[in-house]
């Protein structure tokens, strides 16, 4: 796929899900609960509900670790978070920036978008906005902002080294970032890569982790550290929905580990 058609697939399946999230009440797509062709996020999700400004409706089961934690964010910040869904990191961190700071959310999906912003509406918060917009070409000034988040979505960009570039344009000098992402270890069988919906599923989009890295690097961050790593085994009946028994049987012969990791680093202060 080119990165246009990978665009067309990934905005059509998140679409379908924050669409089956209004009309199916309990039923998230993401969990597998709607049928076959379900995206395989919710495996990797992590347990949001103890957290400081959660927000149940917000939650759809998409991410893959919890950024805020290792994000160093403090009251006043201005913070964006990418690929944004339907607000649910962006409303944990408006309980860190406070009434003084600023969220901005960032989606490319229309739907993804108008939930977030029914979700704010509920909430009433007049500091929290989403932005339609993609990664590769963000809708925030340059050198504005103190903080970018992200969860479980920069393996979705096809073209990773503008996203990153995208971020230190948009960051502050001396501003952070903290993404958590699905990163690979061992080479990703042929037959697995080729499987789309796998790819919205963030698993057939992600890249080796040290390729990851090199390219947070060769942007030119600074003190790049691995806060969490850990790694997943998708069930065998999960991966059967989306391939034939043979390729199953590759995917289990390789090398191949799935991880999901949260990585922080600095952009230079001068």
């Amino acid at each position: 796929m080119n990165a246009k058609s990978i665009k067309s697939m990934v905005k059509k399946r998140y679409g379908e899900i924050a669409t089956a999230a209004d009309t199916k009440k309990g039923c998230c797509c993401s969990s597998g609960c709607c049928g076959t062709g379900s995206s395989e996020s919710s495996v990797f999700n992590e347990d949001y509900s103890k957290l400081g400004g959660y927000v149940p409706e917000a939650d759809l089961g998409l991410g893959c670790g919890i950024p805020t934690q290792y994000a160093g964010i403090k009251e006043g910040q201005t913070v964006v978070d990418l690929g944004s869904g339907a607000g649910n990191d962006c409303f944990v961190v408006r309980r860190l920036v406070g009434e003084t700071g600023h969220v901005i959310g960032i989606d490319m999906t229309e739907e993804m978008i108008a939930k977030a912003k029914q979700n704010n509406g509920k909430m009433g918060y007049s500091n929290v906005e989403f932005r339609l917009g993609e990664i590769e070409s963000m809708p925030v000034e340059s050198h504005e902002t103190d903080v970018v988040v992200s969860n479980c979505v920069l393996n979705l960009v096809p073209d990773k080294g503008k996203a990153f570039a995208e971020i230190a344009r948009i960051l502050k000098p001396g501003g952070h970032f903290c993404v958590s992402d699905i990163v690979l270890e061992g080479e990703m069988p042929e037959k697995l890569k080729s499987v789309a919906e796998l790819y919205a599923g963030c698993i057939s989009g992600a890249i080796a982790k040290k390729d990851y890295l090199g390219i947070i690097r060769s942007t030119g961050f600074e003190a790049i550290k691995v806060e969490s790593e850990k790694e997943y085994r998708i069930p065998d009946e999960r991966l059967a929905e989306f391939m034939d028994k043979s390729a199953l049987q590759e995917l289990r012969r390789s090398d191949v580990k799935i991880l999901s990791v949260t990585v922080v680093a600095r952009k230079p202060k001068g």
